[in-house]
């Protein structure tokens, strides 16, 4: 039975549950990790997949989740990864079942997550060119992720969603060609201004592509009109493109994160959960609560939810990313969750 939800002081109520399953990538892109790669979280402490399914359903049950996203870095390297999704979608009330991955090996997983309950996915995609996608990444697996996005329109996790970082003297003039290749596909494209969460602490506001250039960039090839449709806690902003449908018949859309330019904190809705069982309350969060040591120090799900809940009620008005004294989170988003 569901009782008081993940509410905070200032009202907001957190109901998007992000699941990152392991710290690990089969990439290393520019934004996110060094090329050598990252002291990886020890085994010991990552929850198993069982833990994993445990807090999913504490969440939903208990504490009014209705979406959950699971994110790594790259969840489809989590051996258990249908065994969890499968778990997921047999809860009552049944959440919305989504995925944030890089592609690699989506060709292989992408029945096999529809057939366990997965709704859809959201696979990130930097650029169209080869050569380009090796300076990103540091890894020739452009094929592969085209290829994971294919199997999964085909497998019905629609609607298929590509993030795309756009990178200074790297893929900065991009725009207008991901986003052609995205209507022509059926995709739904969703740019997102780079954020202070990479591992190497090189983040430099003066460096990043904002979401008025990335604008700018669309509208010099397409005529964006305003969506009427109401945005609620979603981070995108959406525009409707002119003379472009959807595969449904519904105007094509394309969308900015800004995450930076044009914070959302105010309606934010999200939860996240660590790989290692830790909650944070905001991306951006600089603190963490424990749920790993309640789940195996024999915790009943009641205390668990009540630990949920306070870590929820402390969270801060905004990431406070525009202040002075803003210091990046220790962690970098591969050991965060998206």
């Amino acid at each position: 039975m569901t009782t008081a939800g993940l509410a905070d002081r200032y009202g907001r109520v957190a109901t998007d549950l992000r699941v990152s399953l392991t710290d690990r990538c089969n990439l290393r892109c520019n934004y996110c990790m060094p090329v050598e790669g990252l002291p990886w979280l020890p085994s010991s402490v990552v929850l198993t997949d069982d833990e994993v399914i445990r807090l999913v359903r504490v969440a939903v049950e208990r504490l009014g989740v209705d979406e959950v996203r699971f994110t790594g870095g790259e969840p489809l390297i989590r051996p258990g990864l249908v065994k969890i999704v499968a778990a997921a979608a047999e809860l009552s009330p049944r959440p919305r079942l989504s995925l944030t991955t890089n592609g690699i090996g989506l060709d292989r997983l992408a029945r096999p997550l529809r057939e366990a309950g997965l709704d859809r996915v959201n696979v990130s995609l930097d650029t169209l060119d080869g050569e380009r996608f090796e300076r990103l990444a540091h890894r020739r697996r452009l094929p592969d992720v085209l290829a994971g996005l294919s199997a999964a329109r085909a497998a019905g996790l629609t609607p298929v969603k590509i993030n795309s970082v756009l990178m200074r003297d790297i893929n900065a003039d991009e725009a207008p060609a991901l986003l052609r290749f995205a209507l022509a596909e059926g995709y739904q494209l969703r740019f997102i201004e780079q954020m202070p969460l990479d591992a190497q602490h090189a983040w430099d506001r003066t460096r990043m592509i904002t979401a008025a250039e990335i604008l700018a960039g669309l509208e010099a090839e397409f005529k964006l009109l305003p969506d009427p449709a109401e945005r609620g806690g979603a981070p995108a902003e959406t525009w409707l493109v002119d003379g472009f449908t959807e595969p449904d018949g519904s105007p094509a859309k394309v969308g900015v994160i800004g995450s930076v330019t044009r914070p959302f904190c105010g309606d934010c809705d999200r939860t996240r959960l660590t790989a290692d069982g830790q909650v944070r309350n905001c991306l951006f969060a600089r603190e963490e609560s424990d749920l790993r040591g309640a789940l195996r120090g024999g915790a009943t799900d009641e205390e668990i939810a009540d630990r949920w809940r306070a870590a929820m009620w402390t969270k801060r008005a905004g990431h406070g990313i525009d202040d002075p004294k803003f210091l990046q989170p220790a962690r970098p988003m591969s050991a965060i969750g998206g």
